[in-house]
Order: C-alpha cells, then structure tokens, then sequence
C-alpha cells in the first residue's frame, strides 16, 4: 500500500471510529509496524489533520475535519455508487432524485483515473420486478420529522381499511424490498408501532418537537423488539 493511499486510511478509521483508537489497533488493521504507523500519524499532524493523540487512551480525529470527493478510493466509490443505484430505484421520489444528483456530482468531480468506476461501473442492484407498492403521500416529510426531531399528524388506514388519526414520533424509515414502513413512537397507543407508507391517507408536519431524541427512542425500540424475540424463544 502507498503512503498515501495509507494516511487517507488512517484518517478514514478515525472518522469511523466514536472513541479514541489506540497507535496498535490503527497498525494492525493496516498492516504495518508500530514505528510506521507512529511516522504516519506524525506526518498526518504535519499536514494541519487535527488530530489528537491521547496518552495511553490513542488518537482521536477532531469533529468537523472533512475530506473532498476527490479523495475517494475505488472501493469507496463503487460502494456509493451501488447505494445510490438502489435508493434511485426503490427510494421515494425525493430520496430517488438525490440519488440520481449524488452520481452526477461524482462524476463531475472524480479525477480522471476513477472515472470507469461511475461510467462502466460493473455493479447493480437487483430488484424485484413488480410487486412494488407506491407510497400514498409524500415520504419527506417524515424524513424532515425525523431530521427536526418533530411531531408528525397521520390518519392511517390498517389491514381491514379502518382509520384512524394519530400523532406519532418518527425516528426511522425502514426500505424493504416492495414497501416503506415509518418505525415511530404513537401517543394513542403509546407504544412503538409500525406504519406503511402506502395506507397514510394524509400526514402533516406539526411545529411540536416530541421531548425524546430520535437515537434515545431508536435504542428503546431495539430493547422492545429484542424483549419480544426473547419472550417469543422463552414460550416455543
């Protein structure tokens, strides 16, 4: 590996990394010695990369330090391309776009020799034709709820065509293969409940923030469904 195919790996760990990774960690994931790897991190510090190394805890990369595209690799490229194939082909029209801008704007600014990567690209997602089901009202705005971390009105119709109208407290949109499901928090039940998008009948984005942020009620939602997979095991 090149160095500098190697410093931008290191600073490509750390942006990945929530906690301080320690000098032995960095070198083992790449392969080299402690001596190397001390002699990368002090050249990454030479180049003004705000990094900062804790004794006896390892290096942390400051927030708010970013890279432009031009530094992506080919893997890393081929992997957002393949992303952005399959939310233009079963994103919402508005993820969809984005998806569709995403490549263009890769492609403008790649260098030369990673042009093949987006032109020729020899990845694509499979989708099942048909079966695919339309969402009934405009997707965004549960994205921007979850975003502002506000509370959105819906009248939902279940399996048997009954509505009902609820306030509910989006914290995640879940993309299966043929329909959307919004994993929100709902104050008439008061329990988390799942919604397609294709039977909210209308939806509006209220100016009420709900009081839990969207990572505490995620969290939540895991403990639930894990205390039900439990409970589900525990009765076979």
């Amino acid at each position: 590996m090149r160095r500098t195919e190697r410093l931008f790996r290191i600073i490509q760990i750390l942006r990945r990394k929530r906690r301080p990774v320690t000098g032995q960690a960095l070198a083992e994931e790449l392969e080299v010695s402690l001596r190397t790897l001390y002699r990368d991190m002090a050249e990454l510090i030479a180049q003004r990369v705000p990094i900062r190394g804790e004794a006896g805890t390892g290096y942390v990369l400051e927030r708010g330090y970013d890279l432009p595209p031009l530094m992506l690799t080919a893997d890393e490229l081929e992997a957002a391309v393949l992303g952005a194939k399959w939310v233009a082909a079963r994103g919402d029209p508005a993820l969809a776009r984005g998806a569709e801008d995403l490549i263009a704007k890769l492609s403008s600014v790649i260098p030369a020799e990673l042009e093949p990567v987006i032109v020729d690209a020899g990845l694509q997602p499979i989708t099942r034709f048909g079966g695919h089901i339309e969402d009934s009202f405009d997707v965004s705005l549960v994205r921007t709820a979850i975003r502002t971390q506000s509370k959105l009105d819906i009248d939902y119709a279940d399996e048997a065509g009954r509505t009902s109208s609820r306030t509910i407290w989006p914290f995640l949109v879940a993309y299966w293969e043929t329909v959307r499901l919004i994993c929100a928090w709902c104050e008439l039940r008061q329990d988390f409940r799942h919604f397609r998008t294709d039977r909210v009948q209308a939806a509006t984005l209220l100016d009420e923030r709900f009081p839990e942020r969207v990572a505490i009620l995620r969290t939540r939602w895991n403990q639930s469904r894990e205390a039900e997979r439990n409970s589900s095991k525990a009765g076979d």
